[in-house]
Formats: C-alpha cells, sequence, structure tokens
C-alpha cells in the first residue's frame, strides 16, 4: 500500500504525540498495577517473596498494551499523528535499508531511483521537522538541493510525497 506524505504543523503533531504517548503510558501503568496485584493475590504468599509474581504481572500488562494499542488504539483518532509518524518513519527505513542500491540508481540517473531518493529527501525533511531536528535537516540541504537539480535537468517530477513499497521491490529485481 503507497504512503502519502502529508503537511503537519510540527507543534500540533508533537502535542498530539505526546498526549497518545501518554495515554498508551497510562495504559501500561494501569495495568501493570492490575496484572501484579491479581498474580500476587491469587498466586502469591502472604509475607512471601512475590517479585516473581511482579514480574510476571509486568510482562502480561506489557503484551496486553502491545494488543490494545494494535487492535483498538491504532485506529483512534487521538493516535493518528502517532501513527502518521510511526509509518513515515517505517517508510523511511525501507528505502534506507536499500539505500545502497538506491544511490548506485542515482549514479547513473535511473528515474525510479531519483523517484526514491527525492521521497526519500521530502520525508526525512518533514520527520526533522516534525521532531524537531533542525541541525539534521539543514545538514542535508545542500544534498537534497543538488539531488533536486539532477531531477530537473532529466525532467522527472519534483513532488515525490507519495512512496509505493513495490518500487523497492522493482530496484532490487534490477540489481
Amino acid at each position: 500500500m503507497a504512503f502519502a506524505i502529508k503537511p503537519l504543523d510540527p507543534l500540533v503533531y508533537r502535542q498530539q504525540t505526546r498526549r497518545s504517548t501518554l495515554l498508551v503510558a497510562v495504559s501500561f501503568l494501569v495495568l501493570t498495577l492490575l496484572c501484579s496485584t491479581l498474580a500476587v493475590n491469587l498466586l502469591g504468599q502472604p509475607g512471601g517473596d512475590n517479585l516473581s509474581l511482579n514480574v510476571a504481572g509486568v510482562v502480561v500488562a506489557l503484551l496486553l498494551t502491545i494488543g490494545l494499542v494494535r487492535s483498538v488504539f491504532w485506529s483512534q483518532p487521538w493516535m493518528a499523528a502517532a501513527v502518521y509518524g510511526w509509518q513515515l518513519k517505517r517508510n523511511l527505513m525501507r528505502v534506507t535499508n536499500v539505500m545502497h542500491h538506491v544511490t548506485a540508481g542515482v549514479k547513473v540517473e535511473d528515474p525510479l531511483s531519483m523517484k526514491i531518493l527525492r521521497f526519500y529527501h521530502l520525508g526525512v525533511s518533514q520527520m526533522h521537522q516534525l521532531d524537531g531536528n533542525s541541525s539534521e535537516h539543514v545538514q542535508m540541504l545542500a544534498q537534497m538541493d543538488q539531488h533536486q537539480q539532477k531531477m530537473q535537468a532529466l525532467d522527472i517530477p519534483l513532488e515525490q510525497t507519495t512512496f509505493d513499497p513495490e518500487w523497492i521491490k522493482q530496484l532490487e529485481r534490477r540489481a
């Protein structure tokens, strides 16, 4: 399924992701307290060492929290910013994993490689803005400008805000 970069306000993004992180953390904390207490009350020894039951409660709470996030929280509107950030980073990692193929293709002016690298630059640029990491963004600007000029010279559209994971498969088949 294709991924599209969406325009987002970095301040709103950070506010929404902090809120969703807090809600997930509180859910984990409540589940940890419940699971550990339940384990000790049902299986523990009064006055005994119940550390292993407490640890088991934490592990169960972690698994339940992961399940809640994946099955219930993921589709909630209050998680939208965090889900988008995760998807952006996941798609950038897909490109990073084959960057050696991408850069090799860019050297020979392969249009697909040029598009993938442009998407990568736009995605990383947005990620830096959303995360408030301006120093990393400044370091990339020269590389982005150079690639943009190369794309313009080859008449390849610069607006590469959509990424299709199938592109990676095509690139790998060529290598």
